[in-house]
């Protein structure tokens, strides 16, 4: 049977526990027995059997004059042993990055001066590069950004990377308007989101009824999700879909409610609130409870109750009845 220098088969020390880790993490029983043989000048090759990182990565060696014995490699040796290949590395790198920029110089001065829809209009996949590009835009903005955040849970992480950007943008002086929808205004975390940025650059509004996400950082680059589960985005500097995107927001703001204001929902002057008035609206045109509660930002739950509450006010018995009877009412033609 084949056996090795330490004088144990093959097969034997096939069975040994795995002993894993890199140099740069030396642990600590090969740290202190790589010490003691630094002392001693040789370690007894059973005595550093414990820690085999030592030999994998060669700090010890055999003694040519006792195979029982191995010596420890000095530290500066080890070291530049380790170092030379990273640092042939780093030229070889530095080498490259000169010549890729060689390569490109000349077409930087017409590169100043094209633009296209491909640079005006670029597809962001993934959470990762989403979030690079709004920390990006968000790092040059100098003026305002403008917002449209439809309700959802905000998870504690979404928060905090919220606060990340947000923070440095009013520490600038940098203007902040965000859309939220009524339901916010029931939401704890952003509420709490809102009261530790609240000041007089940073303004938060709510409506009843929003389509989907939207950001403007200086009236320059604009942001909106292609896919419902976010994981896909446009960003877009093309200026015209910009100032129309802008447009858009301002419609939109010039209609909602200041969050400091008094909810929404309470004011009831027919016996119907505000969002039994947009819940009918949508019903009227035909959208189940499911996609009301989603364009209104509520859970099916809660819109169904305030569906029942609809019912009961109109005296309804029935889906297909309170159809009609919100038609017949005419509530939809009030001025809300």
């Amino acid at each position: 049977m084949f056996r090795t220098l330490g004088g144990g088969d093959l097969a034997t020390n096939r069975n040994k526990p795995a002993h894993p880790h890199a140099v740069t993490e030396m642990c600590e029983q090969g740290g202190r027995l790589y010490a003691a043989a630094l002392r001693a000048g040789r370690i007894a090759r059973a005595e550093a059997e414990p820690a085999p990182c030592l030999m994998e990565f060669a700090l010890l060696h055999p003694d040519p004059d006792d195979p029982n014995w191995l010596r420890p490699v000095p530290a500066p040796v080890a070291l530049a042993q380790r170092l030379n290949p990273i640092e042939r590395e780093i030229s070889e790198r530095r080498r490259m990055s000169v010549e890729l920029a060689d390569a490109f110089e000349p077409f930087m001065a017409l590169s100043a001066h094209a633009t296209s829809a491909s640079d005006a209009i670029t597809v962001l996949e993934g959470g990762e590069r989403i979030n690079a590009a709004l920390n990006l835009a968000t790092a040059q903005c100098q003026a305002e950004v403008l917002t449209v955040q439809p309700s959802d849970r905000y998870s504690e992480r979404s928060l905090l990377r919220g606060l990340e950007r947000d923070r440095p943008l009013i520490e600038r002086g940098v203007r902040i308007r965000t859309l939220y929808q009524h339901t916010a205004r029931y939401n704890p975390e952003k509420l709490a989101y809102v009261a530790q940025l609240s000041n007089g650059k940073v303004e938060y509004r709510t409506i009843d009824e929003l389509v989907e996400r939207l950001i403007i950082c200086d009236e320059t680059v604009a942001f909106i999700p292609t896919r419902d589960d976010q994981q896909v985005a446009l960003e877009l500097r093309q200026p015209g879909l910009v100032r129309y995107l802008i447009k858009v927001f301002e419609f939109m703001w010039d209609r909602a409610v200041p969050l400091s204001a008094g909810a929404p929902y309470e004011t009831a002057p027919d016996g119907i609130t505000n969002i039994q008035h947009s819940i009918a609206k949508l019903l009227v045109e035909g959208h189940v409870d499911e996609a009301i509660a989603r364009r209104l930002g509520m859970n099916v739950r809660t819109c169904r109750a305030h569906i029942a509450k609809l019912a009961s006010a109109l005296g309804s018995g029935s889906r297909a009845q309170l159809g009609y009877l919100i038609a017949q009412s005419g509530i939809l033609n009030q001025d809300q």
